[in-house]
């Protein structure tokens, strides 16, 4: 039961992941956030990415916050999991 919710818990942020990458790739053609697809991604990762925009202005048409928000993200999701494997430990 706990390695299920490990997996659980790994394949949502993989999934999290992906979605910022197609974001993050997708701005770079003018009408992919026009698409549904795009919106419906845009719905998910702004308000993550929102947070690192409030603080880390854009470098000229260069919005830097996407990739600190992205390192941000690999860095303390591994902790995270982290700690829900070693939370699903102490139940197993």
């Amino acid at each position: 039961m706990g390695s299920i919710i490990l997996q659980a818990g790994q394949y949502i942020y993989d999934i999290y992941y992906w979605l910022m990458i197609i974001f993050i790739i997708g701005s770079w053609f003018p009408q992919f956030h026009a698409t549904t697809m795009g919106m419906w991604i845009g719905k998910l990762v702004e308000p993550y990415f929102g947070l690192f925009r409030r603080f880390i202005p854009p470098l000229g048409v260069i919005d830097i916050s996407v990739l600190i928000a992205l390192i941000a993200y690999r860095f303390l999701g591994g902790f995270a999991l982290a700690g829900l494997g070693q939370v699903v430990g102490m139940f197993s």
